[in-house]
C-alpha cells in the first residue's frame, strides 16, 4: 500500500521497482499524535519525511512566538531545504490530527536522487513553491509584528499625554473653585483706584508667568520659599506654607510682595490668596493644552507616516518623513539614545511610495537602535549629490563583523536570536530602495555602523 502511494507522487515516480522497494525498506514509518513535534526549528537534517496520511502545520520563530506558515497533507514531502543544503531546520513541523510520516534517511535520499532522473527536478519545484510562499507569509507577519511594535510604542506615547490631562484636569476642577471663592472675596474688598490698576497688572502678570515657570535649583527654591514663607507668616496671612511655594515656582521673588504689599495693607491676604490660586489655574490649563498638543502632534505624525487618504506616490519630504518615524519611534529612544541630525537645508522633494519608505527609516533605525542596546548616539544626515538624495543612519555599536556583511540583506539572514527577529527588515528595505531605482550600502566597524540610502528625485514613468 506505502510503495504504490509512493509511485503516485512525482518525487518516485521514475524510479526503478527495485530501488524503490529498498528505499523504502530502509525507511521508518512513524505515527503522531495531534500536536506532536515531527521536526524543530535549527535542529540537524537528519532525514526526509513524506505525508503518509493526515495533515501537519509548518511553523516558524518570529517575534518570538511560533507563526503557522503552511499545512501540509498527504502525499507532500518536508525537510528537503536543510537536507540539500545542510542546514539547521529552518522551521518546526507538528501534526494537527493523527499523521504517518515516512522517515527516509539521509542517505537513502541522495541515492534517490542519484537514481532517479525526474527526482532532481521534482524537488526543485518543490523547494522553489515553498520559498516563494514561507516568504510570503513571513512578510506579513513582520508587517504585522511591526504594527504591532508601533502600536504599543503609540500606545505608550499617547497614554502619557492623556493621563497628564487627566490628572490636570482633575485638579484644576478643585483649584478653580478655590480660585472662585478668592476672587469672590476680592470683589467684595472696596478697592481705590490705584489699588484697581494694580489687580490688573497683577492679572495680566499671572497669565505671562503661568506659561513659563521659573527654572530654579533645588537649593534656591528651597531659599526662597523659606523667606517667603517666613515674610507672609509675619504678616498674618494664612496658609503662607502654601502660598509661598506657589508664588515661588511661578517666579515671583519676595522684593515682588513686597512692592505691591505697600498698595495693599489690610487687603493683602486675599491679593495673595487670589494671585496663588490664579496663577495655579493657569498653569494647569497650560498643562491641559500643551498635552492635547501633544496628542495631536503624535497623530498627525501617524497619519503623515502611513499616508493615509492619500495616493501611493507622492511627492514627499524626506526629512519629515524622517521626524514622523523619529516620533513613531520615541518610546525606544528616550531611555539612552542620543539622536544628532545634519540636514541639508532646502532639500528638494523626491517623488516616491511614501509610507514605504518610512518603512525603511522604521528599519534602519530600529536595527540602529537594537544594535547600540538602547545606550548610544544616532547620527542621520542628508545630502544632495549628483541628482540623487542620500540618507545616512549611523549609530556607534559594536559593528557588524566583516565576514557577514555581504549578508545583511540576504532574506532569514539575521545575527538576532532565534524567534526575535525574522530576518526580513532588510531584505524588505533593500527591495523597496530598489523599487525606487536607489541603492543601499552598508559601511560597518567596531564604534560605528552606516547604513548608506541614495534615491532618485524622481521615478521612471513605467513606474507610476
Amino acid at each position: 500500500m506505502s510503495i504504490e502511494f509512493l509511485r503516485r507522487l512525482q518525487l518516485f515516480k521514475e524510479l526503478k521497482d527495485a530501488d524503490l522497494a529498498e528505499l523504502y525498506k530502509s525507511a521508518e514509518e512513524l505515527a503522531y499524535a495531534p500536536g506532536q513535534i515531527i521536526m524543530e526549528e535549527g535542529s540537524p537534517p537528519d532525514a526526509l519525511y513524506v505525508i503518509l496520511d493526515g495533515d501537519v502545520e509548518i511553523l516558524k520563530q518570529s517575534g518570538g512566538q511560533n507563526v503557522s506558515i503552511a499545512v501540509r497533507r498527504a502525499g507532500e514531502v518536508l525537510g528537503e531545504l536543510s537536507l540539500l543544503a545542510q542546514t539547521p531546520r529552518t522551521a518546526s513541523v507538528r501534526a494537527l490530527v493523527p499523521s504517518q510520516i515516512l522517515k527516509i534517511s539521509a542517505q537513502s535520499f541522495k541515492h534517490l536522487l542519484a537514481c532517479s532522473p525526474s527526482a532532481p527536478l521534482a524537488m526543485m519545484h518543490t523547494i522553489m513553491e515553498r520559498l516563494r510562499n514561507t516568504e510570503s507569509m513571513l512578510h506579513q507577519s513582520e508587517k504585522m509584528a511591526s504594527l504591532g511594535t508601533m502600536a504599543a510604542g503609540l500606545a505608550h506615547e499617547l497614554n502619557n499625554p492623556a493621563a497628564a490631562a487627566k490628572r490636570s484636569v482633575t485638579q484644576l476642577q478643585q483649584t478653580l473653585r478655590a480660585y472662585a471663592d478668592a476672587a469672590s472675596a476680592l470683589g467684595a474688598v472696596a478697592l481705590d483706584a490705584r489699588q484697581t490698576e494694580t489687580i490688573a497688572a497683577l492679572r495680566a502678570a499671572m497669565d505671562d508667568r503661568a506659561q513659563s515657570p521659573a527654572q530654579l535649583d533645588p537649593l534656591t527654591r528651597s531659599d526662597r520659599e523659606s523667606e517667603m514663607q517666613e515674610w507672609l507668616e509675619e504678616r498674618g496671612v494664612e496658609r503662607a506654607w502654601d502660598i509661598a511655594p506657589t508664588l515661588v515656582t511661578f517666579g515671583w521673588k519676595l522684593k515682588d510682595v513686597e512692592g505691591f504689599s505697600e498698595i495693599f495693607v489690610a487687603q493683602l491676604p486675599i491679593v495673595l490668596d487670589w494671585l496663588a490660586h490664579g496663577c495655579a489655574a493657569n498653569a494647569l490649563l497650560n498643562e491641559v493644552a500643551l498635552s492635547a498638543e501633544r496628542i495631536s502632534e503624535i497623530v498627525k505624525a501617524v497619519k503623515s507616516y502611513s499616508y493615509l487618504d492619500q495616493a501611493p506616490i507622492q511627492n514627499i519630504d524626506l526629512h519629515e518623513g524622517i521626524e514622523n518615524t523619529l516620533v513613531i519611534l520615541r518610546h525606544k529612544l528616550k531611555n539612552g539614545i542620543t539622536v544628532t541630525r545634519q540636514y541639508a537645508p532646502a532639500l528638494p522633494r523626491i517623488e516616491a511610495y511614501g509610507s514605504e519608505l518610512n518603512q525603511v527609516w522604521t528599519n534602519l533605525i530600529d536595527n540602529a537602535v537594537d544594535a547600540m542596546q538602547s545606550k548610544g548616539e544616532l547620527a542621520l544626515s542628508t545630502r544632495l549629490n549628483e541628482g540623487n538624495i542620500v540618507v545616512e543612519i549611523c549609530d556607534n555599536g559594536p559593528g557588524i563583523p566583516p565576514e557577514i556583511q555581504a549578508r545583511v540583506f540576504e532574506p532569514f539572514f539575521t545575527t538576532k536570536a532565534p524567534g526575535v527577529g525574522t530576518g526580513l527588515g532588510l531584505n524588505i528595505t533593500y527591495n523597496i530602495i530598489q523599487k525606487h531605482h536607489g541603492k543601499v550600502e552598508l559601511e560597518s566597524q567596531p564604534g560605528k555602523t552606516c547604513f548608506r540610502v541614495s534615491l532618485p528625485l524622481k521615478l521612471n514613468a513605467r513606474d507610476k
